[in-house]
């Protein structure tokens, strides 16, 4: 069994800080590392999956976030110019000189389906090894990212690796196929609620399905994902999807097939 680093562990280790304490502050300005944060160890068990196919159609009530031929519903993040990945053959992929790329609309809670494919000839080990990113809301500074990595043969810290919540839960297993095949998450993310002082009401939860393969189930944030330093919750509302420019070498990322249906 995979003992998931949650709040027990990374209370331990003094990682869970509330806003406006005085940790909090000096996490966001100190001396932190990013090396602080990464857990190497229990690796999770390598699963095989079934065999990848072509994306099944959307459900009826879905919004299309990307159904093979524009990125009308993306746009680019830092100025909300219209998102500048090529899309080609019915899938789009990451361009780091144009950036990252968010959703036109803000979402709340939702079920969200996306397929996407580190390519053969990835270059680079770790983290530089077809890193992309699924940031499930851009609330507040951080954001809250589910990781994408290529994680057939790549070692780095288990955190951080793919079906992580990024530097906050280990996947309970590893069920990436090899490069040059598609990989789907199946998501349910329930965001965060804060009350009319802006403090913290109710975690945000997420359910992670990789491959078909459960990787985290209804696991409680700790607060946002952040590369340095523990998370904290900043209050915030509604907001988009983030797919990110990670600035990996080339070849990139591609993503297909992106849906999602809003949870009332």
């Amino acid at each position: 069994m995979i003992r998931h680093p949650t709040a027990v562990t990374l209370l331990a280790a003094g990682l869970v800080l509330l806003p406006g304490s005085a940790g909090a502050a000096q996490a966001q300005t100190g001396d932190s590392r990013p090396e602080d944060t990464e857990i190497w160890e229990p690796v999770p068990p390598v699963v095989t999956p079934g065999p990848a196919g072509s994306p099944n159609p959307p459900p009826s009530d879905a919004l299309v976030l990307f159904g093979g031929s524009d990125l009308d519903a993306w746009v680019n993040e830092r100025d909300g110019s219209p998102a500048g990945w090529p899309v080609h053959d019915g899938v789009f992929t990451v361009d780091n000189e144009s950036g990252n790329i968010r959703t036109r609309q803000s979402f709340q809670d939702y079920q969200l389906h996306l397929e996407w494919r580190v390519p053969e000839g990835v270059q680079g080990r770790g983290q530089t090894r077809g890193n992309s990113g699924l940031f499930l809301s851009t609330g507040g500074r951080w954001g809250y990212e589910v990781q994408i990595l290529e994680a057939n043969d790549n070692e780095t810290y288990v955190n951080g690796m793919a079906g992580s919540v990024y530097k906050q839960s280990i996947p309970l297993a590893n069920p990436a196929r090899p490069p040059g095949e598609w990989q789907v998450y199946d998501v349910l993310w329930r965001a965060p609620r804060f009350d009319e002082d802006g403090e913290l009401a109710t975690p945000a939860r997420v359910t992670v399905i990789f491959n078909g393969v459960v990787v985290q189930d209804a696991f409680e944030l700790q607060g946002q994902t952040r590369w340095i330093g523990p998370p904290v919750y900043q209050s915030h509302g509604p907001s988009p999807i983030l797919l990110q420019a990670h600035g990996d070498p080339g070849p990139m990322v591609s993503f297909r097939n992106i849906w999602l249906r809003e949870l009332r």
